[in-house]
């Protein structure tokens, strides 16, 4: 167990992983990343769909994005390391028509920022996903940028690029606190010891609000569960990776392997940490959703169910940077869904506030902590 280090991240999912990249080609000394599982990606990110898109709701996420996902399509070519990417778009179905008007002013909005979605007339989303139910769809929205890509190939990706630019990273090590001295970091106490380090980046996930409560910091972030779902091959599985989401329900499917992954949220989704896949919830709610919405899942077979934990905030947004009162503490956390596809940029902005002093990709002084008590939420709309 290294004793000192410059920099401690804590969370060994896509966004510690690209934290600690991007903190050691940044020249922040020496990185150390620590993970309590005995390897890299396996809570949140391996438990994700693996899904990047430009439509959101919010001006600060398509921002994050435009930044970010250029980040996931050049990383074989800039790393040369591979990582496997479907740039086959998402489709969002809308049925009612007061829903339909806010995701054409969302649409509005997207074009204004630079985002290339289309509004499509129902038979026209039918056709990029053949088999899909119509019923009371009113119109659909695709964007043909968005798309999928590997979880487990960018987290091992970034790591492999964080060694090689000499952090070091521990797996198997449970953080269980941070350490402060006169409203200093001083470090983190561990199961296998403590570590000497003057800034610690809370990048843990749904655990996030745990190790900050350590030293009574707050955290408005809640984990809640989430069911997925992957079949078998069927007669009519899409040919496509397209990603479609029922807007109404909150279900998405998209191509994997031989037949889809879906999943889907619940009506009354409550704070747990219990990540055993509910299967009066898949067998009751999920599943007729799914046939409703595509038909052909009805011949389909199932073959794995799982579940993960979705780390929300009460705005649907990210809490990025130093906490207030506690220097050398940062946070990137608070993904709501949303961060696998923003961990290549969200690792590189730590990196800019650790060592420059503020971040310069992308100005997202909009989501610290104090906007909570200051009532200066930013929504989003565009949840899956």
């Amino acid at each position: 167990m290294t004793e000192t280090a410059d920099v401690v991240v804590v969370g060994g999912g896509v966004v510690g992983a690209s934290t600690a990249y991007h903190l050691a080609v940044a020249g922040a000394g020496r990185v150390l990343l620590l993970e309590r599982a005995d390897a890299l990606g396996t809570g949140s990110t391996g438990a994700c769909a693996g899904g990047f898109r430009f439509q959101f709701s919010s001006e600060i996420n398509v921002a994050l994005s435009q930044a970010s996902v250029p980040m996931i399509l050049g990383f074989t070519q800039q790393h040369g390391l591979p990582l496997d990417v479907w740039q086959h778009g998402y489709l969002f179905l809308v049925r009612g028509e007061e829903t339909w008007r806010g995701f054409v002013d969302a649409a509005v909005r997207q074009r204004a920022l630079g985002v290339d979605v289309e509004l499509l007339e129902p038979r026209e989303a039918e056709a990029l996903v053949p088999g899909i139910s119509l019923e009371g769809v009113v119109g659909a929205t695709f964007g043909q940028q968005d798309g999928i890509a590997d979880p487990s190939g960018l987290t091992n990706g970034y790591a492999t690029l964080a060694r090689r630019a000499g952090a070091e990273i521990r797996t198997g090590i449970d953080v269980v606190g941070v350490r402060v001295e006169g409203g200093r970091v001083a470090g983190v106490t561990t199961a296998a010891g403590t570590v000497d380090a003057p800034i610690v980046v809370n990048a843990a996930g749904a655990w996030a609000g745990v190790l900050s409560a350590t030293i009574g910091v707050r955290l408005p972030l809640e984990p809640i569960p989430r069911n997925v779902v992957t079949t078998g091959p069927f007669p009519g599985a899409p040919e496509r990776r397209t990603l479609v989401i029922d807007t109404a329900t909150s279900f998405y499917f998209h191509r994997e392997g031989p037949g889809v992954l879906m999943g889907m949220g619940s009506s009354d989704e409550r704070a747990s940490f219990d990540t055993t896949p509910d299967e009066r919830f898949i067998t009751e709610e999920l599943l007729p959703t799914a046939i409703r919405v595509f038909p052909p899942l009805e011949e389909a077979g199932l073959e794995r169910t799982w579940a993960g934990l979705y780390e929300m905030t009460p705005d649907r947004h990210p809490i990025l940077g130093p906490v207030p009162g506690v220097h050398g503490f940062h946070l990137a956390v608070g993904f709501s869904g949303h961060g696998f596809q923003h961990a290549p940029v969200v690792g590189k902005l730590i990196a800019e506030m650790v060592v420059e002093g503020s971040a310069r990709t992308v100005d997202v002084s909009s989501l610290d902590l104090g906007r909570f008590t200051r009532g200066d939420l930013v929504h989003e709309a565009h949840v899956v």
